[in-house]
């Protein structure tokens, strides 16, 4: 397979008063064109900033360091015009929290005819055509109706699956979704999984951004945890959820309702967890002398990757 994104040591640090926030500190992964790659992991892991990382679109009070290539080239050393020529055409984001993420002062079916717009079409009745095929395609109907209703007129799931419309609607080579199944009820997550999953039949590469354990059984190819700003697992679906290797791992699918709702131990504090020792550590129930010093992710067999000194 060929490979579309490939990131090498990226850190994003936010500096806060007297201290820096390393939210992204050190991410390897390469993903592959046409598959689906899940990033999971707890709030505040950094999944979402490491999803931004990728769109360069971080606030300017952050320091971005590291390699994203894409088809070769390095996203971090571009300008924004040339950014911009990326964003919605080849890689498309779809944020969290629809109701904040829309416009309240703009149609719906203009806001998923932007990207259409700025990228690939000027005639507005060509635009308008594609949108209303899109409001079919996401099961909004009547779409003659709803194309020119406001954000406030629709549900949440309708929301979040016009953002994937919006997302889509450039014919990006890559789409990432962050947290798509948010707030949301079962049955617009089912509808949410669906489009997702046809997409993925179309050749489109999927990053999914979630905590949502069983969506990313689902619907991932491989899986890939972070922990503080790490990635400290990376494995094929099967295989990660048939046996997680990083102590982190299993702790997040003990705690599923499935499996007894197991709590992962608390930690202990910022200043402990930042010492330069595996950042895991104090929470975990098999850590060893060595876990002092910070593990590298380390390869094991058929593209399996874990951060953790009980597979060196």
């Amino acid at each position: 397979m060929t490979m579309i994104l490939d990131v090498q040591q990226l850190c994003v640090h936010f500096p806060v008063s007297s201290t820096v926030i390393r939210a992204v500190d050190g991410v390897d992964i390469n993903i592959e064109q046409s598959e689906t790659l899940a990033v999971i992991g707890e709030s505040g892991s950094g999944k979402s900033v490491l999803g931004l990382a990728l769109l360069g679109l971080l606030p300017a009070n952050c320091t971005v360091n590291g390699v994203i290539r894409y088809h070769g080239d390095d996203l971090l050393t571009l300008s924004e015009t040339e950014l911009e020529m990326i964003r919605g055409r080849k890689i498309a984001w779809v944020p969290q929290n629809p109701a904040g993420a829309m416009n309240p002062s703009m149609t719906v079916g203009n806001q998923i005819g932007e990207p259409i717009s700025l990228h690939i079409e000027k005639d507005k009745n060509k635009i308008r055509k594609k949108v209303l095929e899109l409001l079919q395609f996401i099961r909004i109907t009547p779409p003659e109706e709803r194309i020119d209703s406001y954000p406030y007129s629709f549900s949440g799931g309708m929301l979040q699956r016009s953002l994937v419309a919006m997302g889509i609607s450039g014919h990006p080579e890559v789409l990432i979704a962050d947290e798509p199944t948010k707030g949301i009820d079962i049955m617009n997550k089912q509808a949410i999984t669906y489009l997702l999953r046809v997409l993925r039949e179309e050749g489109i590469t999927l990053i999914i951004i979630t905590h949502d354990l069983p969506f990313a059984k689902n619907l991932a190819d491989r899986i890939a945890v972070m922990y503080s700003g790490r990635i400290v697992e990376i494995r094929g679906r099967q295989e990660f959820f048939d046996g997680p290797l990083h102590p982190y791992s299993r702790g997040l699918l003990r705690s599923l309702p499935e499996n007894g709702l197991h709590p992962i131990l608390s930690g202990t504090g910022d200043s402990e967890e930042n010492d330069g020792g595996c950042k895991f550590r104090f929470r975990c129930t098999s850590a060893i002398e060595k876990c002092r010093v910070e593990p590298p992710l380390i390869h094991l067999l058929e593209g399996s990757a874990v951060r953790c000194w009980l597979y060196d």
